[in-house]
């Protein structure tokens, strides 16, 4: 090594090993928050923000900004019944059967107030190793549907916590979603209610055909979305403003006026209408509890009240 090299290291050697005199610090600006790398901080955190919330399955006061759970309910068919003036209703027989809450989520561990509601029986050999685990860690039976619900606050309820039919009032409006019956492979006539073609002249072999898809050379091509043949059916509906006419809660069965999606058996969710709001002062909220006498199996069933006028002489 030359003397000129020696030289020029011995003049960089105290400026690359030199150690800094004072800690190297970043501006943090307000408001934003930091995690340590140590595991203690967070568990100490989650432990205090979880012990803060206390959930007591207790009545109480329902507010309009109130949002109540909705319920499962298995679909048992239809029928129909007259009332008392006369008039024949069509009827949905809904068949809630043991809902209970498998879990409750908040803002702190899941972003959410939302209730998870479990329906059903199911036995453990039928169900995965992650739903045994899911419903062994919240100390709740096995329960064959699972379906959250967001609600608000004040309208969490325990785990375990058990929903009946007289969660509804009669005479209110919920709003019934389900999976429609599966109808396979349709023409664009049924599916989409296409008019169809000419049934006599100048259409041979064509007479439900959906017609021409599209133009000339410009755009040459069929626009994505066209409604054609295809598969029709199963898919997700929700009927609103749905009318309960009548609840029995010796079997937790609940009628309600007109048709709901899905076949018989199927299972459908219910919740409060968001159109034809319910009258708060009439509803049980968070949900309605029973008390320690009360004899469910020996309880008459509850009617709406369909008034004192007689519809067919309204008129007169």
């Amino acid at each position: 090594m030359s003397a000129l090299s020696r030289d020029l290291v011995s003049r960089l050697r105290p400026l690359l090993f030199v150690a800094p005199t004072s800690p190297i610090t970043t501006p943090i600006r307000s408001g934003t928050h930091f995690r340590t790398f140590s595991a203690d901080a967070v568990i100490e955190e989650n432990d205090n923000s979880s012990s803060s919330r206390i959930i007591e399955a207790v009545p109480g006061l329902m507010t309009s900004n109130s949002r109540r759970t909705g319920v499962i309910a298995v679909k048992c068919g239809m029928t129909a019944l007259w009332d008392k003036w006369g008039a024949r209703i069509p009827i949905s027989i809904l068949w809630m059967d043991d809902n209970i809450v498998s879990q409750v989520k908040i803002p702190e561990t899941d972003g959410i107030f939302a209730l998870q509601i479990g329906c059903g029986q199911k036995k453990e050999k039928h169900l995965t190793k992650p739903e045994v685990g899911h419903f062994r860690s919240q100390g709740v039976p096995m329960k064959r549907k699972l379906r959250e619900f967001p609600v608000t606050e004040d309208a969490l309820l325990p785990v375990g916590t058990s929903i009946n039919v007289r969660h509804f009032v009669p005479g209110q409006y919920v709003d019934v979603t389900g999976i429609t019956k599966g109808k396979g492979f349709q023409g664009g006539m049924k599916r989409w209610g296409f008019k169809g073609m000419p049934a006599s002249h100048g259409a041979s072999l064509s007479h439900r055909s959906i017609g021409s898809t599209g133009q000339r050379d410009a755009p040459g091509k069929v626009f994505k979305g066209k409604k054609m043949p295809g598969h029709m059916g199963v898919d997700q509906r929700t009927v609103k403003n749905v009318w309960v006419y009548k609840i029995d809660p010796a079997r937790n069965l609940m009628w309600v006026k007109g048709q709901v999606p899905g076949a018989t058996g199927n299972f459908v969710f219910i919740k409060d209408a968001v159109y034809k709001k319910p009258d708060i002062s009439l509803l049980p909220f968070p949900t309605y509890f029973a008390t320690e006498d009360e004899d469910s199996t020996k309880l008459e069933p509850l009617l709406a009240d369909l008034g004192d006028t007689d519809p067919f002489m309204a008129a007169d």
